[in-house]
């Protein structure tokens, strides 16, 4: 474990792997939550809209939710611990709650490109998910681009995702 106050300069930057590692642990956690609501509302496929959209803003708050109480406590959720990675401010930081919910809000840039175009065109599910992969490709640019591997959300709240030493034996 790193010191609470350790500079910034001596952390290293995470990799786009190891955080795309780290995303896909996340997506299979929230799947599994988002499943266990689900089937304990008994709802199944297709939704009508009103018990959709109230699935969908439940599921956006209680993830954010997540998501923000990890990062302003540890800089950790589930899978930033397992992946050994930490969300930091530039002091080297937890980031605070406000920064941590522009995070989250921000981080939503990477699907919603997709999640327009999809949505204006009318898309099919398969072509849907192509055309969510090519945007969510598209704008990981900036983290091979920039010198400390920040995505675009990060650069514009001043945080970034550092690697976690392994503990000393």
């Amino acid at each position: 474990m790193t010191d609470e106050h350790e500079p910034p300069s001596s952390l290293h930057a995470a990799g786009l792997l190891v955080r795309l590692a780290a995303m896909i642990y996340e997506a299979v956690l929230l799947f599994a939550v988002s499943y266990a609501l689900l089937a304990t509302m008994q709802w199944s496929y297709p939704l009508p809209p009103a018990p959709r959209a109230l699935l969908q803003g439940t599921l956006f708050v209680a993830a954010g939710a997540y998501f923000v109480i990890c990062w302003a406590r540890t800089g950790q959720t589930l899978a930033l611990k397992a992946w050994r990675l930490k969300v930091i401010d530039s002091d080297g930081r937890p980031p605070r709650s406000g920064r941590a919910i522009a995070r989250y809000l921000l981080a939503w840039h990477l699907w919603l490109p997709g999640l327009a175009i999809a949505a204006a065109l009318q898309l099919g599910t398969v072509s849907t998910l192509i055309v969510l992969a090519v945007g969510f490709g598209f704008l990981l640019v900036p983290a091979v681009i920039d010198h400390r591997r920040r995505l675009l959300h990060d650069i514009l709240t001043g945080t970034r995702v550092v690697r976690v030493p392994r503990p000393s034996a």
